[in-house]
């Protein structure tokens, strides 16, 4: 199974140093009977890059509480066995919780297939959005104008060998 780990580039760092993602229980994100039924789509490729949007959304979460990381989101896609990841039955179809899984211990990182991150051009909008995300929760259509702002920028495909050069 595919799952998608929301990130920001100084925890990359760290599991670039550490060698895995972790330590669990982890949130990530994959295509979940729930994501399904949302998203009604039977491509895996769509379902995908829904499950990797709702991560990039994570990471955003994490930018907003972390006021000294680079503006830039980060996802990593990883391949774990289908039964290392699961869904929150209690959660249903809540629609924050659309496509989350937990995965119960760290994650090696040699398991990576890709990371995902904003370009340099995306800051200021990832800035922006992470800056009003909580007002965006509580209905604030403005500050939904924003977050939405911050989505349209396409995340960039990085092989794993070219994490160095995103951390260093």
């Amino acid at each position: 199974m595919r799952v998608y780990v929301p990130l920001t580039l100084p925890r990359l760092a760290e599991a670039h140093q550490a060698g895995e993602l972790g330590p669990g229980p982890l949130t990530a994100y994959a295509v979940t009977p729930a994501l399904r039924e949302w998203y009604v789509s039977d491509d895996i490729e769509e379902l995908e890059y829904a499950a990797l949007n709702r991560a990039a959304l994570a990471s955003l979460r994490l930018l907003a509480g972390d006021p000294s990381a680079v503006r830039r989101r980060v996802v990593v896609a990883a391949d774990v066995p289908d039964g290392a990841a699961m869904a929150d039955p209690d959660r249903g179809l809540d629609e924050g919780a659309l496509g989350e899984v937990r995965i119960a211990g760290a994650l090696p990182l040699a398991k990576a297939a890709a990371v995902h991150v904003d370009a340099d051009d995306a800051e200021a909008d990832v800035s922006a959005a992470a800056a009003v995300l909580g007002a965006a929760d509580q209905g604030d259509d403005d500050a939904q104008f924003t977050v939405d702002g911050a989505e349209d920028h396409e995340l960039l495909w990085f092989a794993t060998q070219e994490i160095p050069g995103l951390v260093g």
